[in-house]
């Protein structure tokens, strides 16, 4: 029994700090995400408007992004941490809801790379969706994301270049 209770605090030893960083990787990141609260006014590569509001709920655990593009329907996005990691659920005006997860880099976060990983609502991978998003923080006040869309396998880029809005 002494050897079992010794070999368990060893192994919990080893695993606790690896495990201690990796979720503190992800709240770091989520206080990079938390940092873009406010409004934000920008183009897409065509020159179109686009603006983009971030909001806190749910007591700080997560981050709501309405995004609008000239001439086109809101999307809704929700970040979260999820274990070692940032979850995002997006909610489209095509009726699906893509999810996708970013590991976040060690050290500096400049840029955090959402991956697809499921979708609700989307009877086949074919139908189009966004299936990737890269935000890039240029400075406080700049912004880019850059969402990729997918349909039959081809893929889609489409930029949005944002600057912060001065508070109110």
């Amino acid at each position: 029994m002494f050897k079992t209770t010794v070999l368990l605090v060893i192994l919990a030893s080893m695993i606790w700090p690896a495990s201690a960083h990796t979720a503190s990787g992800a709240t770091k990141a989520f206080q990079k995400l938390q940092t873009l609260v406010g409004d934000w006014e920008g183009s897409d590569e065509r020159g179109n408007v686009v603006k983009s509001n971030f909001k806190l709920v749910v007591s700080g655990t997560a981050l709501v992004e309405t995004l609008g593009m000239s001439g086109s329907h809101e999307m809704l996005t929700v970040y979260s941490v999820d274990n070692n990691a940032l979850a995002l659920l997006h909610y489209c005006p095509t009726n699906n809801q893509p999810q996708m997860r970013a590991i976040p880099p060690e050290g500096e976060i400049n840029e955090l790379v959402f991956l697809f990983q499921r979708a609700g609502n989307l009877p086949s991978l074919d139908v189009g969706h966004e299936h990737k998003l890269v935000i890039q923080f240029q400075d406080e006040n700049h912004i880019i994301e850059r969402w990729t869309w997918r349909r039959n396998g081809q893929d889609t880029e489409m930029a949005y270049r944002l600057v912060r809005k001065p508070a109110k």
